[in-house]
């Protein structure tokens, strides 16, 4: 199905006229089995879509957790190979949820373009975000993905302006991933009526949903957020209860799955109209 899944998702959340709720988890973190564990409980905690990051030593867009996260994932033996195999085994046992890698360039080109477009959809792969791999560059990566039904999203900042958008949406598919706030992952807050307008430009650019991340770390955050985007996607707040759960020695897997569920439930119930 690949980039179909994407695709049929989001119709399904238009339809019952709410945003989706995107949860990002690093592969390996704090070890393959926990991790695996983790993303095979995400959809009953209400995750609509998975990011999963493969682990890279120069996370340039990533603040101080998942910068955290990909070294105890590196430590733990990680690589993008092992992230491939930890979503097959995902896909063992669920074939509806959309899995969406996210990462960066070199481990993409060492391994090969066209190989790893063909190994990533074998895998369930249904996207990729490769956070630095501008458009002007990505012809090559594009094609490779395109011919295994596997999406290229891309990422729209606060700086893409109205002559830069056009460019930055060209070959995207599934949808469009705004970044919120200037700078990295997990510091600054995401402010809705700011975002609310820049939404509304990549969607029209697009064509696409358009799913919000970057500075959303709490319930009432995301809710808010999801009232003017089509998804709203959460990141460091999880990857913070994988630090917490180690550094108090508690399970790691259910504190994820339990602050997942809390954030599932604010998105879910962002724009029900009161009785």
């Amino acid at each position: 199905m690949t980039k179909a899944r994407i695709d049929a998702r989001f119709a399904a959340l238009k339809a019952e006229g709410r945003a989706g709720f995107v949860s990002y988890v690093m592969a390996g973190d704090p070890d393959a089995e926990t991790a695996l564990a983790i993303l095979k409980g995400l959809p009953a905690a209400g995750a609509d879509l998975i990011e999963v990051g493969f682990p890279f030593s120069d996370p340039m867009a990533e603040g101080p957790p998942i910068q955290r996260a990909a070294q105890r994932a590196l430590r733990k033996g990680m690589t993008l190979r092992g992230t491939l195999a930890a979503i097959a085994a995902f896909r063992q046992e669920d074939r509806d949820t959309p899995v969406i890698l996210m990462g960066y360039t070199n481990p993409l080109v060492t391994w090969g373009y066209e190989a790893f477009a063909r190994d990533a959809a074998a895998a369930g792969v249904d996207g990729v975000i490769v956070v630095d791999c501008p458009p002007e560059e990505a012809d090559g990566l594009a094609d490779a993905l395109d011919a295994h039904e596997v999406a290229l999203i891309r990422l729209a900042t606060p700086t893409s302006d109205d002559r830069r958008l056009p460019v930055v949406v060209s070959r995207t598919s599934g949808f469009v991933y705004y970044v919120s706030v200037a700078g990295v992952t997990g510091v600054k807050e995401a402010d809705a009526a700011a975002v609310a307008p820049h939404v509304e430009r990549v969607r029209k650019a697009s064509g696409l949903p358009v799913a919000v991340g970057f500075g959303i770390k709490t319930p009432e955050r995301a809710a808010a957020v999801a009232r003017v985007a089509d998804a709203v996607v959460v990141g460091s707040a999880l990857v913070d209860e994988v630090a917490a759960g180690l550094d108090a020695n508690e399970d790691v897997t259910g504190r994820v799955l339990t602050k997942a569920e809390a954030l599932a439930k604010a998105v879910r119930a962002a724009r029900r109209v009161p009785a």
